[in-house]
């Protein structure tokens, strides 16, 4: 499955850039532990971040972000098959959930959820 890891990213930060950084440390700490799994993990952040950066943006919360951020992320959940959100205070995380179920994908909360590939 190819599964979006959606959590904070700068829920709870205040735009502090190391708590930013803290919370995409913990978005990709699960990253490699899915991969072995056999699935494809995806963050939004890996999207987003170098198209904002190739758009101009110079500071979190401008323009750019608005048209960029949360739009990856709803793009990739088409391509997804799952959801993996992790823990903590994200309006943009649940967003991400509320998609996912529209959809019809599956919400996984804790990677020991999400069965091994048979791949």
């Amino acid at each position: 499955m190819m599964i979006l890891i959606s959590g904070p990213y700068r829920g709870g930060t205040n735009d502090d850039p190391v708590l930013i950084k803290k919370n995409l440390d913990k978005l990709e700490a699960v990253a490699l532990p899915l991969f072995y799994k056999g699935h494809i993990p995806i963050i939004g952040e890996w999207v987003a971040l170098p198209l904002m950066h190739l758009a101009g943006s110079k500071e979190i919360g401008a323009s750019v972000w608005d048209q960029i951020q949360y739009p990856a992320a709803h793009r990739l959940l088409e391509k997804c098959d799952a959801v993996l959100r992790i823990e903590g205070t994200s309006k943009g995380a649940d967003e991400d959930v509320r998609i996912a179920k529209e959809r019809g994908l599956k919400i996984y909360y804790d990677l020991d959820e999400i069965p091994n590939s048979t791949y």
